[in-house]
């Protein structure tokens, strides 16, 4: 928890990343797995629970973000990717639209590279210059 309070944006694209691999891995991983174990299809609860876990460390990671980044069009930028990203991971889920994976790729990519642009570009050099003090 500390590594997100003190490099949130490090952190965060990290999570994005990470979640990224993730999403590409699972429909490879569980191909090999039903060839090997003769039509399993269910993945494990822990592979699942992948999911929400980067959504939490993601969440941490934005709300430290937003509250240090010195650009004041970041905060909004990088809760609209996290939301997107939560709306797409749980409707996943629970299959209310039918969506691409695709979007959920694209915004985990926006989400990763906000931070990265955000650490790069939008740090605050002292404590009076972040968007949340004015």
């Amino acid at each position: 928890m500390k590594l997100t309070l003190n490099r949130p944006d490090t952190f965060g694209a990290l999570a994005s990343a990470l979640c990224l691999v993730h999403c590409f891995a699972t429909p490879f991983i569980f191909i090999a797995h039903s060839c090997a174990a003769g039509g399993c299809e269910t993945s494990p609860v822990w592979w699942r629970s992948l999911d929400y876990i980067f959504l939490i460390i993601s969440f941490f990671a934005v709300l430290q973000s937003a509250k240090n980044t010195s650009k004041s069009f970041m905060k909004p930028l990088l809760w609209a990717s996290w939301f997107s990203l939560f709306f797409l991971i749980v409707n996943e889920k629970i299959q209310l639209l039918s969506l691409t994976e695709t979007l959920t790729y694209i915004v985990a990519i926006v989400l990763a590279t906000l931070h990265i642009y955000n650490l790069k570009y939008c740090q605050c050099k002292t404590n009076n210059c972040c968007s949340n003090n004015g």
